[in-house]
């Protein structure tokens, strides 16, 4: 397809992804090789034989991630018709996290003390995707108390190089170069998601060091791995999610950490468990805008890695699955006593944001004097909405109608007198 010339609105032509010359050079040079035989096909083995010869380490821990791993990787190869860019920035991905794992194992091994680190006090942002949540979590971060899990150690909570050591290592100039590759895979999508390495991210990577989170589905076609994860207990996932909270706090001590992802909805009960004393956040916007804002976005990233974009299926799915989302956030947090919930309106975000965060930190037992009102303000200044562009999307590009949005949500949008947009 020809190269799309730079707009400030986001491409609707979710079928045909956008492709600099070079990848689709690469990705025609994978198909002629799978019309000789080459499969292509991701390994497990492989993928841990990469990771021991980069580190010269052995112990991945043991909590069940390699059954999750095969999983995962079972539906990658049979579903997610990956392109040759795909395999290869996917297999890259997978083999991080191994390495990742192996890392902490040895740090853990060299500072058992780390296992004595208490994290300090935890909000929790949560709620659908496209609700705000990006913004309260960015301004939450700002407050000079509260700390947060940055794009730089989401990628890498280890650094290369410094095992046993609180070094930085490289890890910010890899940050900074998976950012750029971002940007020249898909150039719409910091329009969708301005994704930024200083900034927060979500804690969603650091599940993925399980290989238990959502972020599979939400890049690529794997609904076996999905429908599998729905099925699993996730209680040690969010065990070794804390571990690596006090190997970051470790590092860079801090006594509040803000958490951020729509993921947590689906397994509150789980994270309470392990974070009992959190305050959570929710936030709630019109599904019939954050759905199909949702599905654009899922389209997007998914266009990065395979050319078999169905817009169709990712609406079917994602309305399937933010449905149970929301019903198993309400449920769990009908069986709490009291709620540890603050609800917090997009539309109110967005009218009185100032306003918003003082009351999620008030509900936080954190102060917001005048050093914190002025670094919100400055992030506000500095990050206006849609400084990289418009994002556009529309119900109809998904085959979605007010109608079906309404028999999924129409109990939620009740319950917290969320208004149509």
């Amino acid at each position: 397809m020809a190269l799309r010339g730079k707009s400030s609105e986001t491409s609707t032509d979710y079928v045909h992804p956008y492709r600099p010359l070079p990848v689709r050079a690469f990705n025609l040079l994978g198909r002629a090789a799978g019309t000789l035989g080459w499969s292509g096909a991701l390994s497990v083995g492989a993928l841990v034989d990469k990771a021991t010869r980069k580190t010269g380490l052995r112990d991945f821990g043991d909590d069940g991630h390699l059954q999750a791993l095969e999983v995962l990787v079972g539906s990658m190869n049979d579903e997610a018709e990956l392109t040759a860019t795909g395999r290869l920035v996917q297999e890259s991905r997978l083999v991080g996290a191994l390495v990742s794992r192996l890392r902490i194992q040895e740090l853990l091994a060299r500072h058992p003390e780390i296992n004595d680190v208490d994290p300090g006090s935890v909000i929790l942002v949560t709620g659908l995707q496209r609700t705000g949540t990006t913004l309260l979590h960015r301004l939450l971060f700002s407050h000079p108390e509260i700390r947060g899990v940055t794009g730089v150690e989401a990628l890498e909570p280890v650094p290369a190089g410094t095992v046993g050591a609180r070094g930085n290592g490289n890890r910010k100039a890899r940050a900074v170069l998976a950012q750029r590759a971002l940007a020249y895979l898909s150039p719409d999508f910091n329009k969708v998601h301005p994704v930024d390495h200083d900034e927060p991210e979500e804690d969603v990577m650091l599940l993925d060091l399980n290989f238990m989170s959502q972020a599979p589905e939400a890049t690529m076609h794997v609904p076996t791995y999905s429908r599998w994860l729905e099925e699993q207990d996730h209680t040690r996932t969010y065990e070794y999610f804390r571990q690596v909270l006090k190997i970051l706090s470790w590092q860079r001590p801090g006594r509040r950490w803000v958490l951020k992802t729509p993921h947590h909805m689906e397994y509150l009960d789980v994270f309470l468990q392990v974070f009992p004393a959190a305050v959570v956040v929710q936030t709630h916007r019109d599904p019939r805008k954050t759905l199909p804002s949702f599905c654009s976005m899922v389209a997007h990233g998914r266009g990065i890695f395979s050319d078999a974009v169905d817009p169709g299926e990712i609406a079917a799915h994602w309305c399937r699955k933010t449905h149970l989302m929301v019903e198993t956030m309400m449920r769990v947090r009908d069986g709490l006593d009291p709620d540890p919930c603050v609800d917090v309106s997009y539309y109110d975000l967005l009218d009185d944001p100032i306003g918003q965060l003082r009351r999620v930190l008030q509900r936080a037992d954190i102060g917001f004097g005048d050093e914190a009102v002025r670094r919100a303000n400055q992030y506000l200044q500095a990050h206006p909405q849609n400084r990289f562009g418009r994002h556009t999307y529309r119900l109809s590009d998904f085959g979605l109608t007010p109608e079906t949005v309404e028999e999924n949500f129409s109990i939620y949008r009740e319950r917290y007198g969320i208004p149509i947009e």
